[in-house]
């Protein structure tokens, strides 16, 4: 985890309110590796291991993410849940 619970974002400064980071040896559109939030984990962590429950598409960006958990999320609690940073895109919550 690059930004665990509960630590800023080093560049816009917000807020993390998930353990948030990226999936190693993975590329994205956006040139560096596949972002992902982890839902249901309260504590701040280095590293988890847990499914990929769903993917949050930007639409106008192209830095996606994966939502990983070991429970189930509702689209609308996902949504709830990424809020602090999905809120500045326009995405939507697709599901395999």
């Amino acid at each position: 985890m690059d930004r665990p619970l509960g630590s800023r974002h080093p560049k816009h400064g917000f807020l993390c309110l998930l353990n948030y980071g990226y999936i190693e040896n993975t590329l994205s559109d956006d040139g560096e590796e596949l972002d992902a939030y982890v839902l249901g984990c309260f504590e701040p962590v280095e590293k988890f291991t847990g499914k990929v429950i769903a993917y949050i598409y930007r639409k106008n960006d192209n830095d996606d993410k994966f939502i990983f958990s070991n429970k189930d999320y509702t689209d609308e609690q996902i949504k709830a849940l990424t809020e602090f940073q999905e809120r500045y895109f326009d995405s939507i919550i697709i599901r395999k």
